[in-house]
């Protein structure tokens, strides 16, 4: 029997949804899926440019683990690049180090309770509701 994945901790959700090919029409466009680890281990190794040891810690994973996560998150973008796939980011094992909430007409990112009743940036099309991120 397999050991149960240890969640994988993120300190900063992605600010989109995911990107899509320049030039192709979504309804023709597959999805390619990266969770939010792998996209996690992306921002770390190559954005804020932590060794792996680094960002393993980062993560509170091994860095045997991370390395993994990270060689998938590089295969998905590849796929994605080579192939003309649009990169959706969902999904995963993962636990979010604050309170994040996600505007439904705008999509900023919003973080902790006390800004969660509404987005600042909608508010002059009224009330409007904010979604929380979590697994």
């Amino acid at each position: 029997m397999a050991r149960p994945h240890k969640i994988r901790k993120i300190s900063n959700p992605p600010k989109m949804k995911g990107f899509k090919p320049y030039g192709m029409p979504m309804c023709k466009v597959e999805p390619v899926i990266l969770k939010f680890e792998e996209y996690e281990s992306i921002r770390l190794v190559n954005y804020d440019r932590f060794s792996q040891e680094q960002a393993a810690e980062q993560m509170d994973v091994s860095r045997p683990t991370f390395t993994r996560i990270y060689n998938k998150a590089l295969k998905q973008i590849a796929k994605s690049f080579v192939e003309g796939k649009a990169i959706e980011i969902e999904g995963g094992n993962y636990l979010l180090e604050k309170e994040w909430y996600r505007c439904k007409k705008c999509y900023k990112l919003i973080e902790g309770m006390e800004n969660h009743l509404k987005c600042k940036d909608c508010t002059v099309y009224g009330e409007n509701e904010l979604i929380k991120l979590n697994n």
